[in-house]
């Protein structure tokens, strides 16, 4: 049996469904699931969970994501991205590095970004991708979503439409797309995405990352489990938990275990998620303390055994 996290290096053209489908017949494994859309033209990281791994890909898509893009000023299009119809285009554009830096700055934080047409988002029952594909343009309501890092990593301005390329750390739901637009409306000019690489999600970056020629090698030579991760390991931004071997075992039956009866633990908040061990290393499964009944109570347990 296959399980684990499998960092794959997503390759241009494919969509991230893609790629879960040709792992799926690498592997011969049908429970697979990635853990955050990418779009077909992006390359980068794309952890896949595998097995039973499929149970934690909402904790591993939850964490942080970085990449590059490369972004144009003067030129806007209807998909935000060099894909789509041109909107506006300006015969020429100047700015400064100063400047640049300044409004980059501005955009750490928590922001609110309307999601573009030209995405999977849900309205009504249908995604917006479709709509625009009809040619409908509907009112999105703008969510929230934070930049923990942005970066200015080179500036090309010395030409009517400059371009810069920068890094971007942020959270799970921030399009980049709609990020260089903004950016762009910031500097009062219009901008568009040109290129776009994810370098991290769910902890991982491109040096964990697999190619799909690379995976198809070890399976053939046997040796694909020792490229996976195992699932705790990727939930180790949550605290761990050690408790007794016997209450590992009362916990595989459903029951809560004492908070009184923690052998050993990370600091951890009263709502935190928690990593549980037996004394012996083994994996128990995800646990929530209850401070009203003083309790672990059970989020997703992992017995020894298959589900």
């Amino acid at each position: 049996m296959i399980d684990g996290i499998l960092a794959v290096w997503k390759p241009a053209g494919w969509t991230s469904h893609d790629v879960v489908a040709k792992v799926r017949g690498i592997l011969k494994v049908k429970r697979i699931g990635h853990t955050g859309t990418l779009d077909p033209q992006v390359t980068g990281v794309l952890p896949l969970c595998v097995g039973r791994a499929t149970r934690v890909v909402e904790y591993v898509q939850e964490r942080p994501k970085s990449y590059e893009a490369v972004m144009r000023f003067g030129l806007s299009t209807d998909t935000e991205d060099m894909t789509g119809t041109v909107t506006n285009e300006l015969p020429s554009v100047s700015l400064t590095e100063a400047r640049i830096r300044e409004v980059l700055a501005s955009f750490i934080g928590e922001i609110d970004q309307v999601p573009p047409m030209f995405s999977a988002v849900r309205v009504d029952g249908k995604r917006l991708y479709e709509l625009a594909r009809e040619g409908q343009v509907i009112e999105r309501q703008s969510r929230k979503v934070s930049i923990y890092e942005l970066e200015l990593l080179e500036a090309q301005l010395d030409q009517p439409h400059p371009v810069i390329r920068f890094s971007v750390v942020c959270s799970k739901g921030t399009y980049i797309r709609t990020l260089c637009v903004d950016i762009g409306a910031a500097l009062q000019v219009p901008a568009v995405m040109v290129k776009l690489i994810r370098t991290m999600s769910g902890g991982f970056t491109q040096t964990d990352c697999l190619t799909l020629e690379e995976i198809a090698r070890h399976k053939a030579d046997g040796t694909i489990a020792d490229k996976l991760t195992a699932l705790d390991e990727a939930l180790d931004h949550f605290p761990k938990i050690t408790i007794s071997d016997s209450d590992v075992r009362h916990a595989f039956q459903g029951k809560r275990v004492p908070l009184r009866n923690i052998v050993a633990h990370d600091p951890y908040e009263n709502d935190s998620l928690l990593r549980v061990y037996g004394a012996d290393g083994m994996f128990a499964g995800v646990f929530q303390p209850d401070a009203e009944s003083g309790t672990l109570k059970a989020v997703k347990v992992f017995t020894p055994t298959a589900d």
